[in-house]
C-alpha cells in the first residue's frame, strides 16, 4: 500500500513549525506591514529586537572562549594558532583595503551627492552628537591597550571579544604547558561548558523570529519607506557596491579553497536572514561559528579568525564609509583631489578597525575623516543621519560574508580546512559522525606537539560526533587520549 502522501496544508504547518528560515522570513513580513500601517504602534516593538540581542550578546563572550581554548588544546601547537592569527590580520588588511577602494572608485564614477548643493550651515550638527553620545574612537594606542584585559571577570562583564580572546590565548596556553597529566579534567570541562552553551543558543534562537518583527516593524515605523526616494541613488550605489565586493569574495574563496560562496550562502540563510532583520552579526556570532565547524573548519581557525574580524574585517562598513565620505563632499560642494582620495583610505584603514561596538561609530569614523582632510564640514556628516539605518542590511551581510570567507581562506592556508567534509555540507549532506571519514580527507596540518603537553593527542575525528569524551586507559594507548568531535544535530533549530 502506498505511503499517505501528506495534504499541502499539512507540509506548510511542518515548514512554518520546523523552518527557522521560513519563521524569520514570515516575522520580516509582517514586521514591514505593521510598521508601515501602524507606525506609532510599532516603535513601541523595540524591546523585542533589543531583548534577543542582549540575550544573545551573553553567550558570546564564553562561547569564544570555550572555542578558542579548546581549539588550541586540541591543535596541540601554539605556534599554529600565532600563524592562523597573523595570516587572519594580512587577509582582513587586504580585504578592508579591496572594500575602501572599490567604495571610492564606485562613488567617482556614479557622483551620488551631485547636484544637491547642501548649505553645511543649514544643518543640525548637533544630532550627530546625540547619535554617538558624545564619544569618541580610540586611538591606535588606545585600541592595542583596550584589547588587553585588566581583569579575568571584567573582560566577559563588558563582553570585550579581543580580551576574551587575549584570556582564552593564555588558557590554552597553559593547557598546552601543563598537559593532560596535570589538569585532566579542565579541557573536558570547558568542552562540556562548550556544550551547554550551544544548546542555551539553541534556546535563544526560538525567539528570534519574534526579534525579527520587532526590529523590522521599528525600522519601517521611524523612518518609513519615504527615506529611499529621498537617498535612492545613494543606497543603490552601496548595494551595487556590496553586490560587486560580494562577488569578488566569490571568486577569492573558489581560487583559495575551490568552493562556493552561493552554496554557502544557501547552507547559512537562516542565519543571513536573522542578520537581516535584527541589524546585527553578533545576533547570529554563535550559529556562524557551529556551522563553520560543521563545514571543516578547524576549532582553532574558526575561534580566532571569526571573532576578530568582528573588530578588524569591517568590509561592509569599509564600503559605506568611502562613498558616505565622497557622497558627502560632492553634496557640500567639496571637489575632492586625488591625494585627498587617498589621505580618505589612509585614515579610514585605521578609523575602521576601532568601530565596533561603540554605539555612532560609522559617524565618529565620518567625522574625523572629514576632519582630517580639512576640506568638509564635519557637520555635514548629518546628511546622512536619515539613509544609515538603511544601510545596515549592506554592512551587515558584508561583513559577514567576509568574515566567513576569511575564515575558510586562512584555515586552507594554514591546512586546516576539511575540503572534503566541507563539500558535502555544502552540498546539503549531513556531516560525517565520528570514524566514517576518509582517510586523507583532511589537510595535513603543520602544527606539531606542543612542549610539555605530554598525553594530550589530537584523535582524527569530523564534526557532527554527538559530543567530546575523555577516555583513559584505552587499550593500546598510553595515557589519556582526550576524543575529539562537537555536539551533532543542531541544537539551534527549532523542533
Amino acid at each position: 500500500m502506498p505511503p499517505s502522501v501528506p495534504s499541502p496544508s499539512r507540509r506548510v504547518a511542518r515548514i512554518l513549525r520546523t523552518s527557522l528560515f521560513a519563521q524569520v522570513a514570515i516575522a520580516l513580513v509582517l514586521g514591514v506591514v505593521v510598521g508601515k500601517l501602524w507606525p506609532g504602534v510599532a516603535t513601541d516593538l523595540q524591546p523585542l529586537g533589543d531583548g534577543f540581542t542582549r540575550l544573545i550578546k551573553t553567550i558570546i563572550s564564553p562561547l569564544v572562549f570555550c572555542v578558542v581554548v579548546v581549539g588550541i588544546a586540541k591543535a596541540g601547537d601554539l605556534k599554529a594558532f600565532g600563524r592562523i592569527g597573523l595570516k587572519a590580520l594580512v587577509w582582513f588588511e587586504v580585504a578592508s583595503t579591496f572594500a575602501l577602494v572599490i567604495g571610492l572608485l564606485a562613488a567617482n564614477i556614479v557622483q551620488p551627492g551631485s547636484g544637491m548643493n547642501v548649505d553645511p550651515a543649514t544643518l543640525d550638527a548637533s544630532a550627530v552628537d546625540t547619535k554617538t553620545g558624545g564619544g569618541s574612537l580610540p586611538s591606535t594606542t588606545e585600541f592595542v591597550v583596550n584589547a588587553l584585559p585588566t581583569s579575568f571577570v571584567g573582560a566577559f562583564a563588558e563582553n570585550s571579544l579581543l580580551q576574551v580572546l587575549v584570556l582564552a590565548c593564555l588558557v590554552g596556553a597553559a593547557l598546552l604547558h601543563l598537559g593532560h597529566t596535570k589538569v585532566p579534567k579542565v579541557l573536558p570541562a570547558v568542552e562540556q561548558a562548550q556544550e551547554i552553551i550551544f544548546a542555551v543558543v539553541g534556546f535563544v534562537m526560538r525567539l528570534a523570529p519574534i526579534a525579527v518583527f520587532g526590529a523590522m516593524a521599528v525600522l519601517i515605523g521611524n523612518y518609513g519607506l519615504g527615506v529611499i526616494e529621498t537617498y535612492g541613488k545613494l543606497i543603490a550605489l552601496c548595494y551595487a557596491a556590496a553586490a560587486l565586493f560580494v562577488t569578488l569574495l566569490a571568486v577569492a574563496l573558489r581560487v583559495v579553497t575551490g568552493l562556493s560562496l552561493w552554496k554557502f550562502l544557501r547552507y547559512i540563510r537562516e542565519e543571513m536572514l536573522l542578520a537581516l532583520g535584527t541589524a546585527s552579526t553578533e545576533s547570529v556570532m554563535p550559529r556562524v561559528m557551529q556551522k563553520l565547524r560543521r563545514a571543516g573548519a578547524r576549532e582553532d581557525a574558526v575561534g580566532l579568525v571569526l571573532p576578530t574580524g568582528y573588530s578588524f574585517n569591517l568590509d561592509g562598513a569599509s564600503l559605506y564609509l568611502s562613498i558616505g565620505t565622497l557622497f558627502i563632499a560632492q553634496a557640500v560642494g567639496v571637489d575632492l583631489s586625488l591625494s585627498q582620495q587617498i589621505t580618505v583610505i589612509l585614515v579610514l584603514m585605521l578609523t575602521s578597525k576601532g568601530m565596533a561596538g561603540i554605539p555612532g561609530s560609522a559617524f565618529l569614523a565620518l567625522s574625523a575623516t572629514a576632519s582630517s582632510l580639512g576640506a568638509v564640514p564635519a557637520g555635514a556628516v548629518a546628511l546622512l543621519l536619515g539613509v544609515d539605518r538603511i544601510m545596515d542590511s549592506m554592512r551587515v551581510v558584508t561583513n559577514l560574508l567576509g568574515n566567513c570567507v576569511a575564515v575558510f581562506a586562512v584555515s586552507r592556508w594554514e591546512g586546516a580546512l576539511d575540503l572534503e567534509q566541507a563539500r558535502r555540507v555544502l552540498d546539503g549532506a549531513a556531516p560525517q559522525e565520528n570514524g566514517d571519514e576518509p582517510q586523507g580527507s583532511r589537510e595535513p596540518s603543520t602544527a606539531g606537539p606542543a612542549e610539555g603537553s605530554e598525553g594530550l593527542h589530537r584523535s582524527e575525528g569530523s564534526e557532527g560526533s554527538g559530543g567530546s569524551e575523555a577516555s583513559e586507559g584505552a587499550e593500546g594507548s598510553q595515557g589519556a587520549v582526550a576524543a575529539i568531535g562537537t555536539a551533532g544535530g543542531d541544537p539551534a533549530r527549532p523542533l
